[in-house]
């Protein structure tokens, strides 16, 4: 099975090799049919400490790294 990826913003840096990533998708409300925004942290693992604060990254599922920890920034 391939793994997911998704792209979002790096919120906050949190701890040594931990990024958090906000990513915003768009669905369709079940009842009134709106098209709305949804958003969802991610922790994702940072080897290089080389993200800051407003980038752009794309992230990709991987082992259990930590507790919270499944995803590893792949590309900025």
């Amino acid at each position: 099975m391939p793994k997911r990826i998704l792209s979002g913003k790096v919120v906050k840096k949190s701890g040594d090799k931990t990024i958090s990533v906000l990513v915003t998708r768009q669905t369709t409300h079940p009842i009134y049919k709106k098209i709305i925004r949804v958003s969802k942290k991610y922790l994702a693992h940072d080897e290089g400490n080389k993200f800051i604060i407003g980038d752009h990254v794309k992230i990709k599922e991987s082992k259990p790294i930590s507790k919270k920890k499944n995803w590893e920034v792949i590309v900025k």
